[in-house]
């Protein structure tokens, strides 16, 4: 059965829905290289696997080198004294379910942390708490039986009920399913030793990109920080 509040704000979220949908600025993925290595004389890389939706991709900011995975892989090489090896699987507007589907149709490489950006779009395409980490599940599954990944550290979801793209009440209600698949994923990183939680909570609308929906760059780089230190923390000691 739905929520009440679900039933009574149903006409309104259904307009607004559709209007954010056509009005919406839509940016594009940040433009370089998916995939590098960072060198370090003498060291055996670290691989690092980015999974995800358009944050991971970079909308947002204009390059690579200013989104998630290439600075997080910087971080981790310079605290480490460490190569690291990236690559990316990523696609705008993909949901969890989704993302299973990118990682089964790419080129299987080695890897030994992967490092997940998704939730915004189960968000929008309605998957309720239970699905979606069923989904996840299932995602962290694959991954680790195609690469070889151990371990892995997930970002929870940013505060839709503050994005500024949404008009009142859909912000409201986003931020509310936000809210609950957030919660959820982060139950499931305390149920295993392996998996590392990263919140966004600390996100503010005033720092988003100019679409007023992404992440914009000073929040990139404070999410490459603190995704660097997870893995720093969950990395598997023969590989940093």
């Amino acid at each position: 059965m739905l929520p009440l509040y679900k039933v009574i704000l149903a006409p309104a979220l259904l307009l607004q829905g559709r209007h954010l949908r056509k009005t919406a600025l839509r940016l594009p993925e940040a433009d370089g290289d998916r995939s590098g290595l960072i060198e370090v004389e003498g060291t055996e890389p670290l691989r690092l696997l980015f999974v995800g939706d358009s944050s991971a991709a970079g909308v947002g900011v204009d390059w690579q080198h200013e989104a998630l995975a290439q600075q997080t892989a910087e971080r981790v090489s310079a605290a480490s004294r460490n190569s690291v090896r990236w690559e990316l699987i990523t696609k705008s507007g993909a949901n969890t379910r989704e993302a299973i589907e990118l990682v089964k149709a790419h080129p299987s490489s080695p890897a030994d942390v992967v490092i997940s950006t998704l939730g915004v779009n189960d968000v929008t395409s309605q998957n309720s708490a239970s699905r979606f980490i069923r989904d996840y599940k299932e995602l962290l599954s694959v991954v680790a039986q195609r690469t070889g990944a151990t371990a892995a550290v997930v970002s929870g979801l940013p505060p839709l009920h503050i994005l500024p793209a949404a008009p009142q009440p859909l912000r409201w209600y986003l931020g509310q399913c936000a809210k609950r698949l957030d919660s959820a994923l982060q139950a499931l990183s305390k149920e295993h030793g392996n998996i590392r939680f990263v919140s966004l909570a600390w996100a503010k609308a005033s720092e988003m990109a100019h679409d007023r929906f992404h992440p914009g760059k000073s929040q990139y780089q404070h999410w490459a920080h603190l995704v660097a230190e997870q893995i720093l923390s969950v990395a598997p000691r023969s590989a940093a």
